[in-house]
């Protein structure tokens, strides 16, 4: 399938063998075309601006800047540009993070050439593509059992700083100068949000994972 007009494809990737061996791959069809190089983040960002890409094939491991965060940053100034993580490696978190940064593809650098195209294809019509080993490697990372505590606001840590330390609700009050109902608010909120029913578990789960200093 071709388009009218040629998918504009741009190669971000610190190893220059890579970034060669990509732009061959492109040339074999005839409805993808080459329109920049960049060799780490911050050139890509400003390359970006220059080329107009519609599709960026985007390296996750790079010096300086990883791919995630230039992934955010080009999503940030320039949505209309999608991006597929292109990597040799398939860890859950790097898998994660490339997502949550914005790209709509995740796949290993030895996909073949046809799954490539198809890949850019599908990334230029706005449909995402993981490769079966990110895929899984998605999956098992999203199994993995939160880490408790991240969604505590500044007050909560301090109100469980504070039930650490052994204070009931009317010394804490009278520590933090808010009034006792309000304390007992915060706690009832702490115990929800760290999914435990008392005090004492609230504390042994805070010195166990370290939530408060």
């Amino acid at each position: 399938m071709t388009t009218q007009q040629p998918i504009r494809v741009m190669i971000v990737d610190d190893h220059t063998m890579v970034r060669r061996g990509l732009a061959t791959i492109l040339k074999v069809f005839d409805d993808l075309l080459l329109v920049g190089e960049a060799e780490n983040g911050a050139e890509a960002i400003k390359l970006c601006g220059e080329a107009q890409p519609d599709v960026i094939l985007m390296d996750m491991v790079m010096p300086d800047m990883d791919g995630a965060t230039t992934t955010r940053v080009i999503r940030q100034q320039f949505p209309q540009v999608q991006i597929i993580a292109l990597t040799s490696f398939k860890e859950g978190n790097l898998v994660k993070n490339a997502l949550e940064a914005g790209a709509i593809a995740y796949l290993l650098k030895d996909v073949s050439a046809d799954d490539l195209a198809r890949a850019i294809r599908a990334a230029h019509s706005g449909r995402a593509t993981l490769s079966p080993e990110a895929a899984q490697a998605f999956v098992e990372t999203s199994n993995l059992p939160p880490v408790p505590g991240l969604d505590l606001t500044e007050r909560e840590r301090e109100v469980l700083a504070l039930m650490v330390e052994g204070l009931n609700n009317t010394q804490i009050a009278g520590r933090l100068t808010v009034s006792p109902s309000t304390i007992k608010s915060h706690v009832s909120n702490i115990l929800s949000k760290l999914g435990v029913t008392s005090r004492t578990e609230a504390v042994t789960l805070a010195l166990r994972n370290h939530l408060v200093s």
